[in-house]
């Protein structure tokens, strides 16, 4: 993976306080189709019939769209999904049922196994012989387990040095085996290749690099289907933007193919990253993939990401109307509203309306993304409450007051 290191601060910032973005001279330019449609059709039927499957609530935020100065806001609330706590239900125990399908027909076993059946356990006797695993900071791994645990296969999860043990002890509720290695979330996504060509383990990586791909793929296809049943949900006049956070970029990505293929004119996309971990920043400031290195430290655990996914770029570079990186005391500010409209998203689903926040209330901002009275938000809360404590930490005890905004959802 490409390892070079830019920080620079080009783009249009007003004040010191003003939020850091960039808008995209790239976007709207043609390019490859990143996700193929048949691809979604397929993993839709797959996923919707799932023990559990129901599509999660569009919450409508009248009293912050006020206070933001726009028509509407939005948020896609995916603290529900199949009681895992956020989006990546969707992407990680699709992939693990696919490749465990994959496998079987391999070998011989069996030629199209579906869900169901890889659920009932009529093929455990071949599938617990394998041993999937990935590299997470919480929430992807966690997905991974339970479909380890639902698909009947063995799971190793590798985390790296800061992530929480509330999160660890959530993977591990599922039967998984975690391994915590030292360094950042890049460096546990190296462990975990590592080991799996060591014992012949299947990595179901979230992330893509060049050579791997297929895997990641289909947990990109599966988080498209957030994207999916937030279209079906909205009404009225169509959004004008989506803020979206983003990682190694899989989510933003997802969205943005969907976007494209559900509205027309799709609406702008604004990728919103961590300060400290603003890869996709710096990757559409240096016209390429880029690395950011060093700790990655943010409350936003699910989003300290320091090299971008190959797939998630090769859209993103040309999808992306702007991007753009906050602060930590953003995300906590936003949190806290949200709890005070008594809606429970955790620390990284709360970046979008961050950064959305951020920009409407910086003038030279919002006019350049273009966000006036009339313009119709979706946001995209990937996580409820995936660990107690630290969001009770971040609720609790911040020190600045996020509002007294009469909610109105």
């Amino acid at each position: 993976m490409h390892r070079s290191v830019r920080r620079s601060t080009v783009g249009f910032m007003s004040a010191p306080d003003s939020p850091r973005f960039f808008i995209n001279p790239r976007h709207g330019i043609p390019g490859v189709a990143v996700l193929p449609h048949r691809g979604f059709t397929r993993a839709k039927e797959a996923i919707t019939v799932w023990q559990g499957y129901a599509p999660t609530p569009l919450r409508n935020l009248p009293a912050i769209a006020t206070d933001t100065g726009v028509a509407a806001i939005r948020l896609k609330d995916e603290g529900p999904r199949f009681g895992l706590g956020s989006f990546k239900a969707l992407g990680g125990a699709y992939a693990v049922g696919k490749l465990l399908a994959a496998e079987l027909s391999h070998r011989g076993i069996a030629r199209s196994a579906d869900s169901a059946e890889l659920s009932s356990g009529q093929h455990a006797a071949y599938t617990n012989r394998l041993t999937v695993t990935c590299a997470t900071d919480g929430n992807h791994g966690r997905s991974v387990a339970w479909g380890a645990q639902r698909f009947h296969c063995g799971c190793v999860i590798f985390v790296h040095e800061t992530v929480s043990q509330g999160r660890v002890d959530a993977i591990a509720q599922f039967g998984a085996r975690v391994v915590r290695v030292p360094g950042n979330y890049d460096d546990a996504v190296r462990e975990a290749e590592t080991q799996a060509k060591r014992n012949g383990w299947f990595v179901v990586s979230d992330t893509s690099y060049p050579g791997y791909t297929e895997i990641p793929r289909d947990v990109m296809q599966g988080y498209r289907l957030m994207a999916d049943e937030a279209a079906d949900q909205w009404t009225g006049a169509p959004p004008t933007h989506v803020f979206i956070q983003a990682g190694v970029g899989g989510a933003a990505a997802s969205v943005s193919i969907q976007m494209r293929a559900r509205f027309d004119p799709a609406p702008l996309l604004i990728v919103v990253e961590p300060v400290n971990a603003a890869c996709l920043m710096e990757s559409a400031q240096a016209g390429r993939p880029t690395a950011v290195q060093g700790d990655l430290e943010t409350i936003m655990a699910g989003l300290a990401c320091g090299e971008p996914s190959l797939l998630a770029w090769q859209e993103l570079e040309r999808a992306t109307f702007a991007f753009m990186s906050i602060p930590d005391e953003a995300a906590a500010v936003a949190l806290r509203l949200l709890a005070d409209c008594g809606l429970s998203v955790g620390e990284s689903g709360v970046a979008g309306l961050a950064g959305l926040r951020r920009a409407a209330s910086d003038p030279a901002t919002r006019t350049a993304l273009q966000l006036t009275t009339d313009s119709r938000v979706l946001l995209f809360g990937t996580e409820g409450i995936t660990d107690p404590a630290v969001y009770e930490r971040l609720r609790i005890h911040g020190e600045i007051s996020a509002s007294s905004t009469n909610c109105g959802i």
